[in-house]
């Protein structure tokens, strides 16, 4: 289909994944056509209490349902299909991935039961598929996993190109190279927005290719030959779990993989082919011990200290299978993520104090491109604008400031939020309207029953515990018959503060005695009667403000 350069404007509209690292989603939209870039979640912030992962809200392609066509997406990464599940119970329209994207999208939808009910279809590099008025072509890049794809998303407006996470690796473990040729044929075409991946774009120079971890791993084989050898990163890495094997295997090892989600991974790679695991390597946690120490190699979750994860469960010991012994070398071969740092140091600590050799340094390199890459990418697509994706504030302002040092004029460079309609056109780009945007909470089978409210609330509760006063009133005479008592939970021993409690009783006594005399018994006024008396007396005693839950019940007198 031939495309005019100018005819329509045409919307760019992300409704998640800028101003943090995660949940990325963008709408691209030309008339009565929605097609939709991405679909990731992201996970809790330490103020979450009890939140499992965070989604975004997709309000604005529920209100739009008539025009999405499909979820294109780039790569198989938490961050940019584990909200799939979630978003497509309520909008039910067709993916379309490469290969291995999709095996573990077939994962996702296999757990919950979706998988008879949505469509799916595998694309190939260089192949295109039309959606509406809109027609995408897949374009081969490098990430830290196998099949991720770039997009050159053809409308009648123009030519916007994603880059999805990205990185230049000449040198890959798995597959061929980034298709630079195929970026330079569009770049010759016209583009009109290039959205480029920011997550490295503070970092100069250039990413390392991924097999100089390879040699890393060598030598750390060779140096701790009488140890065992457990090996935590992301389950999604697949090309570093191929590398851990390939080093186990050259130096005789028998290779266990643990942990759920790096088990699901590793199982459909492996079926696809996106990872060769020689004959008589892989073994079972339970044939572990008919080897020694020097004969194993464990490759676990838990690289960012997530509490649940197989590595921190060995730290603490209580994973039911593996116990960690001073001989142990443990390395960690990922960096962690904004916010982690706190969570990995302490799993760092218990593995040290528990005699392990912890090894964290050259053990990682990074799937996303430095400023050099993102420099080359620009200079092959030559766009009239730039909108930097994926990231903090930070990331997308360094990725706009090398834009701009490569000519690109300062008000064609768009940092955008989430939310922001940005109209394109060959003449013009504005940003002219703003979306409903948020994230939703998932806890456990919950989605989105948890607000701001409950989380304040367990705030609350982590903070200050909660006192239960109870008592029974008698019906029409307001007589208390019994009460009040006062239970608490997470404010104080009551064993050792049988003083102040006996004290906080009387408080709340007097309270009621006081209001009971003057009035006839309202329970809404008594009850917020019963929590400011006990609030000020609790506060002015030990300057501590827990939630304070009154609980009255009425009988019929006898």
């Amino acid at each position: 289909m031939k495309l005019k350069n100018e005819y329509g404007t045409v919307k760019i509209i992300p409704l998640g994944g800028l101003e943090q690292i995660g949940m990325n989603m963008t709408a691209i939209e030309f008339e009565d056509s929605i097609i939709v870039v991405d679909c990731g979640l992201s996970f809790p912030s330490d103020d979450m209490l009890g939140i499992d992962l965070v989604i975004p809200d997709v309000t604005y392609l529920k209100d739009n349902i008539d025009k999405v066509k499909g979820f294109v997406i780039t790569h198989g990464h938490e961050d940019h299909i584990g909200a799939l599940p979630y978003v497509l119970k309520e909008i039910n329209v067709p993916i379309y991935a490469t290969k291995l994207t999709l095996g573990l999208i077939d994962n996702k939808l296999a757990e919950h039961e979706l998988t008879n009910r949505i469509k799916r279809k595998v694309v190939k590099y260089g192949q295109t598929i039309t959606l509406g008025r809109i027609r995408i072509e897949f374009i081969r890049t490098n990430h830290s996993i196998a099949d991720a794809a770039a997009l050159a998303i053809y409308t009648p407006a123009g030519i916007i190109v994603h880059t999805g996470d990205f990185k230049v690796d000449y040198t890959p473990v798995f597959g061929d190279m980034i298709d630079l040729q195929r970026f330079g044929e569009i770049g010759k075409k016209g583009v009109l927005a290039l959205m480029c991946d920011s997550t490295n774009a503070i970092r100069p120079g250039f990413t390392m290719s991924e097999r100089t971890v390879g040699k890393t791993f060598d030598s750390i084989f060779t140096d701790n030959a009488k140890s065992r050898i457990i090996v935590a990163t992301f389950a999604s890495n697949v090309d570093r779990v191929q590398q851990i094997i390939n080093s186990a295997y050259k130096f005789g090892r028998k290779v266990i993989i643990e942990g759920r989600s790096m088990v699901n991974v590793i199982g459909t790679a492996s079926e696809l082919g996106y990872i060769k695991i020689p004959e008589n390597t892989l073994i079972d946690i339970e044939q572990m011990k008919n080897y020694t120490d020097n004969q194993i190699v464990l490759i676990t979750t838990g690289s960012q200290g997530e509490s649940m994860a197989a590595l921190s469960r060995m730290a603490q010991s209580i994973h039911r299978k593996v116990t960690i012994k001073p001989n142990d070398t443990v390395i960690f071969s990922s960096t962690p993520i904004p916010g982690n740092e706190k969570a990995v140091s302490k799993v760092i600590n218990e593995l040290s104090m528990k005699g392990a050799n912890v090894i964290f340094q050259d053990t990682h390199v990074s799937g996303h491109a430095c400023q050099e890459e993102i420099k080359l990418i620009y200079s092959l697509i030559k766009p009239k604008y730039a909108i930097p994706v994926h990231g903090e504030f930070r990331h997308l302002k360094a990725q706009a400031e090398v834009a701009e040092s490569l000519g690109i004029p300062k008000e064609n460079i768009f940092i955008m939020s989430s939310g922001d309609v940005l109209e394109l056109s060959s003449e013009s780009a504005k940003v002219t309207d703003k979306v409903h945007v948020g994230s939703i909470l998932v806890d456990g089978l919950g989605v989105g029953d948890v607000g701001n409210v409950v989380l304040r609330d367990r705030q609350n509760l982590a903070e200050n515990g909660i006192i239960v006063v109870a008592l029974t009133l008698e019906k029409y005479s307001n007589q208390v018959l019994a009460g009040p008592d006062i239970i608490s939970r997470g404010f104080v021993y009551v064993k050792g503060s049988e003083d102040l409690m006996e004290e906080a009783r009387e408080v709340v006594s007097a309270a009621i005695d006081d209001y009971l005399s003057k009035h006839t018994a309202d329970w809404g006024r008594m009850k917020n009667i019963i929590r400011e008396s006990l609030r000020d007396f609790l506060w002015k005693k030990i300057k501590r403000d827990p939630m304070v839950l009154p609980v009255i019940m009425e009988v019929s007198g006898y």
